[in-house]
């Protein structure tokens, strides 16, 4: 092992808003903020948000505008989950519920980063 996960960094338009809205998803709170960078979650690893200008939101599944990075969150209940996040601000991108092993629904943050709500096991 070289190193530990410290954060996962996300750049966005607005760094504020993006963590109250994975801050609610994640049941995370904000530890750190400054006028460029804000970090949610007590322990490691955490999830920073970085101010990007001109930041230029994915367009999955486009390849010429990819993901960047997604997170995976597993749910009890995911009608519940989706509503919530839906009422958070994502938009709901698509629904694989083709294989029993692996169902999930994705969905755009308010910055357009592509998340999964995964049905937990």
């Amino acid at each position: 092992m070289i190193g530990r996960l410290h954060a996962l960094a996300i750049d966005c338009p607005d760094p504020d808003a993006l963590a109250e809205f994975y801050g609610e998803l994640l049941g995370l709170s904000v530890v750190q903020r400054s006028e460029h960078w804000v970090v949610i979650g007590e322990e490691w690893p955490q999830i920073a948000f970085q101010r990007a200008p001109g930041h230029r939101p994915p367009a999955w599944p486009d390849p010429e505008r990819p993901q960047q990075m997604h997170l995976d969150v597993w749910v009890e209940d995911i009608e519940a989950a989706e509503a919530r996040v839906l009422e958070l601000g994502a938009r709901k991108l698509g629904v694989s519920e083709d294989d029993p092993d692996d169902l999930f629904r994705v969905y755009a943050d308010p910055a357009g980063h592509p998340f999964c709500l995964e049905y937990s096991a």
